[in-house]
């Protein structure tokens, strides 16, 4: 099935966590897991309940426009099924991430198409695109890591962040169009005001969300009882997926060998957790292979 859908640039991200599970061993508490920073003030700029009602629109338009075109996928549909399963694992570790999460009306849904592509918007709302799924041949593990990322985005308030530097831009570009229109303005001087408009919203933005979306998520997935070794295989997937036209899935998640080797060194903060989900140690727990034939990974 073929969609074009019109999904907002704020295909707005989140993800989450919560207290962890308790196994045969003691169980691993809020502060055990990964450490990240705190998130950015400048979200303020915009209220999180005026960009949960927008997601929460933009959402209902997408499942609209999909069921007009007989590409949003019934309840009873196996892999809907799947994620909401994956899901429901997943949700109870997200107020660790942020409080209002569990005041969100959560919603996952399956819309047929060919692009490799999954988000979470503010407020819970998550959907997955058969290509992803198809195309990659994930496994639950990878589902969940891939879950875990875009969740981790919508907890972490990372659309809040890009709205709010989107006012502030705004509000730049006017100045900088002012100060621009007085004659006998510096051509250096307008060049610097210009690409300083511009770098606040790209470059190091997206750079640090997409890591901060990766570490949280893989924590979400550990606690839930994912292995995290499988975001590994994920983005060696996904690589070998973006020979060609790189998936649309990419356009926003940059991938490559660094972001694999931050993967793998987060590991040892999120193993133990996940072990702690099977009744074992890290060092019982054999390799994690998925079901192509990439390499097992340690």
């Amino acid at each position: 099935m073929k969609t074009k859908l019109l999904l907002s640039s704020a295909a707005l991200m989140l993800a989450m966590h919560a207290p962890a599970m308790a196994q045969n061993q003691a169980s691993a508490s809020q502060e055990d897991g990964v450490k990240v920073g705190g998130m950015s003030g400048m979200r303020n700029l915009v209220p999180a309940e005026e960009l949960e009602k927008m997601a929460a629109q933009q959402y209902l338009s997408m499942k609209q426009q999909a069921e007009t075109k007989k590409a949003l996928a019934p309840d009873n549909h196996p892999q809907v099924k799947r994620l909401r399963t994956i899901a429901d694992k997943l949700i109870p570790y997200a107020s660790k991430w942020n409080p209002r999460a569990p005041q969100w009306k959560w919603e996952v849904n399956l819309i047929g198409s060919k692009q490799i592509n999954a988000f979470c918007m503010p407020g819970g709302k998550i959907a997955f695109y058969t290509g992803i799924l198809d195309q990659l041949q994930l496994t639950d593990d990878e589902v969940a890591l891939v879950m875990g990322h875009e969740i981790a985005h919508a907890l972490r308030e990372h659309g809040r962040e890009r709205m709010a530097k989107t006012k502030v831009t705004g509000a730049l570009a006017g100045l900088a169009a002012g100060i621009l229109s007085y004659k006998g303005v510096n051509p250096q001087v307008a060049d610097g005001l210009t690409h300083g408009v511009a770098n606040l919203t790209l470059l190091k933005f997206s750079r640090d969300n997409e890591t901060d979306a990766d570490v949280v998520g893989l924590d979400i997935a550990a606690r839930a009882g994912y292995d995290p070794r499988a975001g590994v295989t994920l983005w060696q997937k996904m690589g070998a997926a973006s020979k060609g036209a790189p998936p649309q899935w990419l356009s926003t998640h940059p991938a490559g060998t660094d972001r694999i080797a931050e993967i793998k060194k987060r590991l040892p903060e999120v193993m133990p957790l996940y072990a702690q989900t099977k009744g074992k140690n890290v060092a019982s727990l054999p390799p994690f292979k998925t079901n192509t034939n990439l390499p097992p990974v340690q």
